[in-house]
């Protein structure tokens, strides 16, 4: 099955609400203790990059797991940014500065970071070099890389099944939004090609039906 492209940005207010509501317990706490088992530093207290941070919720897990860190979230969509902003607990405004901007473009406040992290940009992007040409911009001999997204089925079945199956009690347009992401998501080998064309250093790993897990140390 060919890829089909998505809107790369979330930006009508009834999509951003569900999203921002939507319960990704599972997948995003599963996505920090993943991150957690790669960086294993606690003390960590440099200032991360959370690339493609939507309402922000990761971001916030990040800054509660890693108490002396700064997160600059960064998203193309002001809707987004708006609900992060509204969303965030007042004891973590202090660490969490959240950009609008839109990759490769987005001017950001320092030139380089200790964490690079993105859950469930890389599918959105019309071209994915984007995402891994900005990692390498801000990333320095060190730079810890976690990318976590999805995989691309094998068929239209494929992706209605997966919909049913781990969609179903969602409102209809959590539904949509999650088929049309499975269809403009990469294949493992498609994503091999990238980073090997972005020439970065990176282990890419399947850890589910419909997940990738990218990670790596920026030399």
């Amino acid at each position: 099955m060919k890829r089909v492209l998505e809107p790369e940005l979330m930006e009508d207010e009834a999509q951003v609400k569900a999203y921002a509501e939507a319960d990704f317990e599972v997948p995003h706490s599963q996505f920090i203790e993943r991150l957690q088992a790669f960086v294993n530093e606690p003390d960590f207290s440099g200032t991360a990059l959370d690339l493609g941070c939507g309402p922000g919720d990761i971001s916030c897990r990040f800054a509660r797991a890693y108490p002396l860190a700064r997160v600059h979230a960064v998203d193309g969509s002001a809707a987004m940014i708006n609900y992060g902003k509204l969303l965030i607990d007042d004891a973590l405004k202090p660490r969490i500065s959240f950009i609008q901007g839109l990759l490769p473009h987005v001017s950001l406040p320092q030139a380089s970071y200790g964490i690079i992290f993105s859950n469930s940009l890389l599918h959105h992007l019309p071209d994915p070099m984007v995402l891994w040409d900005v990692i390498k911009r801000f990333a320095v001999p060190g730079t810890q890389i976690v990318i976590m997204d999805l995989l691309r089925p094998a068929s239209i079945d494929e992706a209605q099944t997966m919909v049913r199956t781990y969609a179903a009690d969602e409102p209809d347009i959590l539904k949509r939004d999650f088929y049309q992401s499975l269809l403009a998501a990469f294949r493992m080998e498609e994503i091999a090609g990238q980073i090997a064309q972005a020439g970065l250093d990176l282990k890419i790993e399947q850890i589910s039906d419909r997940h990738v897990f990218i990670t790596g140390i920026a030399s």
